[in-house]
């Protein structure tokens, strides 16, 4: 074969190596998909990687697997799915703790920007400022001005450095120029008992592990750290109305490894938007004590890059430091 036949053959190979490439992609999927979560079986990520996968099996007719990969921080995970092919049947649940873990680990193996790409924003977890009722506070206003007079002597509890309740209360503390001692526990479910014992006076909690102790009177809702009212709680103020520019949410977004093709990553979003607007799925997720969003690719990205930035600095502030 002269060089002139070989160059046209390769040609040819590589022009039907495109074409079958393109092929598979206008196809997908035509296999089952897996959703690795880096956390434990039927934690938040876990069920939010089923309802969803659910909703792409309904779709699509493709087995959804949920892979949970739990450990160090949820690091292992994350590496296990930054390493996996780029062909869109790897997908992974990104949350608010990835950004706080990219804010506390000075050197991981993987970049949340570097190595992902976004999908779609999935839902947001706002938490709730709870008191003792023994505390005399009954706004968040009335809290503030607690906190003023008695400087460091009030304490809130929280599920162990870094935690998001440790962090919401280091923002809070920050943007009212107020003090707290912090408590630790192992958990914030300790940190809630305690909370209602008097051993701490208040702590930030998620909405389903806390409402029953709110209307039972156990404990007194002041705010929601969302930026704006939720349906979850509608009558509950949020803290920004009285502290502008506060927030701090749990959140969960959908991902896949970088280089996945653009056509394959605008098919999973289209899918999961619509998803996230069927009411099974949104009565679902109130259920959980999250607002379902369903987003754009572009915002997921702008979002993620703020959440680093806001957490890096809260990291930094508190003094937050790994366990």
């Amino acid at each position: 074969m002269n060089a002139l036949a070989l160059c046209a053959r390769i040609v040819w190979l590589a022009c039907c190596g495109i074409a079958f490439a393109h092929a598979q992609i206008q196809a997908y999927p035509v296999k089952p998909l897996r959703i690795i979560v880096t956390s434990t079986p039927s934690s938040g990520p876990d069920i939010m990687a089923r309802l969803i996968g659910q909703k792409l099996t309904e779709a699509w007719g493709q087995q959804v697997v949920v892979d949970a990969r739990a450990g160090a921080s949820g690091t292992i995970g994350a590496e296990i799915a930054a390493r996996s092919a780029p062909d869109g049947y790897t997908l992974v649940i990104g949350t608010s703790q990835w950004a706080i873990v990219a804010a506390m680990f000075s050197k991981l193996s993987y970049s949340m920007t570097r190595d992902f790409l976004p999908v779609s924003l999935i839902a947001s977890t706002p938490f709730l400022l709870v008191v003792n009722p023994a505390v005399p506070a009954s706004s968040v206003p009335e809290l503030i001005a607690l906190l003023k007079s008695r400087p460091g002597e009030i304490r809130y509890g929280s599920g162990g450095s870094g935690s998001p309740p440790h962090l919401a209360a280091e923002i809070f503390k920050s943007m009212t120029a107020t003090d707290m001692m912090h408590v630790p526990y192992k958990g914030v479910t300790p940190a809630l008992v305690d909370t209602l014992g008097g051993q701490v006076q208040l702590t930030f909690a998620v909405i389903p592990a806390v409402l029953p102790m709110i209307r039972s009177g156990k404990v007194r809702a002041l705010g929601v750290t969302s930026a704006r009212r939720t349906a979850l709680v509608p009558d509950l103020p949020a803290i920004a109305e009285f502290v502008p520019g506060y927030e701090f949410i749990g959140w969960y977004g959908l991902l896949a490894p970088a280089r996945t093709p653009e056509a394959i990553l605008a098919k999973l979003n289209a899918e999961v938007v619509n998803a996230l607007k069927t009411p099974e799925l949104r009565e679902r997720l109130a259920g959980l004590g999250a607002e379902p969003i369903g987003s754009t690719r572009a915002e997921l990205a702008s979002f993620i890059a703020t959440q680093l930035e806001k957490m890096h600095k809260a990291v930094e502030t508190s003094g937050a430091h790994i366990e």
